[in-house]
């Protein structure tokens, strides 16, 4: 069974992750879905009831738009909250291990930007590496990330495109999830 913790901050916007989210949850039976802006307008979560839904399942799938080379605050502060000592790390803090820490996210520029001489400087790999010790740090298995570039409308990709991507993306996340069942 299949957790995604959504951390999109303007659902209603969406292109790119609501075409993801929709495509894996009507491709999954087992798709359970915790979008954080609407759970948690004030940014008050509820730390027991979001640690009940990742006891609950194997597969972890973080899915966001990248800003600002991370994470939208709201993920952050979810992962400050919930991820707590004695839960997810300390001497007794083992209720994560072994289940899988799926990052998946957008990336608004091209290719082309996130290289050395590239607008950005650094490879996406090279901006992940919190979520990598996050996911080792509290005994999870970390997948390499699911991510795919040109979903800003802003730089010019059109709303077609956007939805084409992110479903082809979707398929793709669809396949390892059945791999890791």
């Amino acid at each position: 069974m299949t957790l995604i913790i959504l951390g999109h901050p303007d659902w209603e916007k969406s292109l790119a992750n609501k075409e993801i989210v929709n495509s894996l949850v009507h491709s999954e039976a087992n798709v359970e879905v915790r979008n954080l802006q609407q759970l948690y307008p004030d940014f008050k979560i509820d730390i027991k009831k979001e640690q009940e839904a990742l006891l609950r399942h194997k597969n972890i799938v973080f899915q966001f738009p990248f800003y600002w080379y991370t994470m939208p605050a709201i993920l952050k502060h979810w992962f400050d909250l919930v991820l707590e000592y004695g839960f997810a790390y300390g001497s007794t803090g083992d209720k994560l291990r072994g289940k899988n820490f799926i990052p998946s996210f957008t990336v608004g520029s091209a290719e082309n930007e996130y290289k050395t001489l590239g607008e950005h400087h650094f490879r996406i790999p090279e901006f992940c590496k919190n979520l990598e010790q996050t996911a080792y740090y509290t005994q999870m298995n970390y997948i390499e990330p699911f991510y795919f570039y040109g979903t800003s409308l802003n730089a010019g990709y059109t709303g077609d495109e956007v939805k084409s991507n992110a479903k082809e993306q979707a398929g793709k996340l669809a396949e390892l999830l059945k791999t890791l069942e």
